[in-house]
This record gives C-alpha cells, structure tokens and sequence, in this order.
C-alpha cells in the first residue's frame, strides 16, 4: 500500500512544520509543502495527493481559490481539503465549506484536532 500523501499549503514556515510534525504521527504517511497557492497548485499537477491542508490568507494565491480551482478539475474534485486558518469568524467558515471545503480548523490547532479531522476524512474517502 502506498504511503497517505498530505499537501500542506501554507506561507508560514513555522506553521507549515508544525502541521507536518503533527500529520507525522500518522504511519506511512508523506508531506509535500507548498509555500501559497500557486504553488500547492503547481505540485498538485505532480505528486499524487490524498488530503489538501491550506491556509487561507496567503500571497500570490489564496487558500480560498485554491479550494475553488482544486473543485473546478475533474482530476482533484474530490480530494478531501482542510482549511487551517486564522481567519475565525463565521463567515469565513461559511464561504470556505461553500466553496468545497471539506473541514476547518481554526488556529491555534491542536494536533489531536487535526489528526481526527484527517483520519475521518481519509476514511470517508475510502468508502
């Protein structure tokens, strides 16, 4: 079975490595890092992805656009996509699970949150 590969999106380096430390628990599993979402984009074309993790306020690209470009391919449509964000307010959260988010977590993360959001989604994905 091949490893889980996460793409974690996100323009903070310390940010970027603490998901990683955390999704690093999982067995198995790989990370690739993109540091907007131009780039994540750009890797999504290739490396083969199991799960999205993005930031949303980001340069060059926004989270939320890489959410609505990964939906809009027919070849990623269906990757399970977290959003990790500052960006707590309701409507954020709204305008992100409209857009095809499939879960978001607001920062501070606690790893424990992370890890369960990841595996039900990985699951789910599975079924």
């Amino acid at each position: 079975m091949s490893p889980t590969t996460f793409l974690v999106v996100e323009d903070s380096p310390t940010m970027r490595q603490l998901l990683a430390v955390s999704l690093r628990r999982l067995q198995g599993c790989r990370i690739v890092e993109a540091v907007d979402g131009v780039d994540g984009l750009k890797k999504l074309t290739t490396e083969k992805v199991d799960l999205v993790i993005t930031d949303i306020n980001m340069t060059m690209m926004d989270g939320l656009k890489l959410i609505t470009l990964i939906r809009e391919n027919p070849r990623t449509r269906s990757l399970p996509v977290i959003i990790v964000t500052t960006e707590g307010a309701d409507a954020d959260r709204q305008r992100g699970m409209a857009l095809g988010a499939d879960a978001y977590i607001a920062k501070p993360i606690q790893p424990s949150d992370l890890l369960r959001t990841v595996t039900a989604l990985l699951d789910r994905a599975r079924d």
